[in-house]
């Protein structure tokens, strides 16, 4: 069952383990207190629901560790605040159960068109576009489309706008936005979020228009087309409307 939204379990894994830290630095030396607060963290690490988030909770109390103790490394609290005060520019509160900062390969959607056959100037939004690379590679895909983009950070919506001054970007959530006006939606998102989109395109999309997802399939659909990039990643195409997949027996 899900409890928390990421990251929520990484920072409570690390608050406890630097908590539990303290409290044996206390009793015993600080070297088996760093075993023992690593040993919890590696405990944890339970609380991340893939691997790679695991991965994220163990290393992450070890490393800060590290970076504090440093003398080549050490960051004074300031350093640490403007850290913390950076992370939460680029990765708002509100936007925590969606997909952190995952840049689209530029090559990545170059068989679309072999599948996906849009009008020409077809509107294509790019829903979380980050920093636009999600964007430019549709562009390299469509490159006569018309382009939007929409992303919670203010600041990744700065820099992405910067990069793609051929789209338009505004800031925004992107479960918030009307899709009703797109000839496709493209996304890069996280497994969690696909029964979220489908259930907003199913609701929005127009029929002739289309749900793109990059890795991520959105099991309660019958996908109407599926392509590789360079690096193996599926591209799952859905045209609307959607064909409901049919569980086995």
């Amino acid at each position: 069952m899900k409890i928390l939204n990421w990251p929520l379990p990484a920072l409570l894994a690390w608050g406890l383990s630097w908590l539990f830290f303290s409290l044996l630095t206390l009793s015993v030396p600080n070297a088996w207190a760093l075993i023992g607060a690593t040993l919890l963290s590696v405990l944890l690490s339970a609380l991340g629901s893939t691997l790679w988030r695991r991965c994220f909770i163990v290393l992450g109390f070890p490393l800060s560790q590290l970076l504090m103790t440093s003398t080549t490394l050490s960051m004074p609290p300031l350093a640490w605040f403007c850290l913390l005060i950076l992370i939460a520019l680029v990765y708002p509160l509100n936007a925590w159960s969606d997909a952190p900062l995952f840049p689209t390969p530029t090559r990545a959607l170059l068989k679309m068109p072999a599948h996906v056959h849009l009008p020409l100037e077809a509107r294509i939004l790019d829903a979380g576009c980050g920093l636009g690379d999600g964007l430019q590679a549709l562009r390299a895909a469509y490159p006569s489309a018309m382009y939007f983009g929409i992303e919670m950070s203010w600041l990744l919506r700065l820099f992405c706008a910067l990069r793609c001054p051929w789209a338009k970007i505004r800031q925004g959530n992107i479960w918030l936005a009307d899709w009703k006006t797109y000839d496709l939606v493209y996304m890069f998102q996280r497994p969690e979020s696909m029964p979220h989109a489908v259930e907003k395109a199913t609701r929005e999309l127009n029929a002739g228009s289309w749900l793109v997802s990059l890795e991520f399939e959105a099991r309660d659909l019958n996908p109407t087309a599926v392509a590789y990039g360079p690096d193996g990643r599926p591209v799952w195409m859905y045209c609307a409307p959607f064909e409901a997949r049919i569980s086995g027996p």
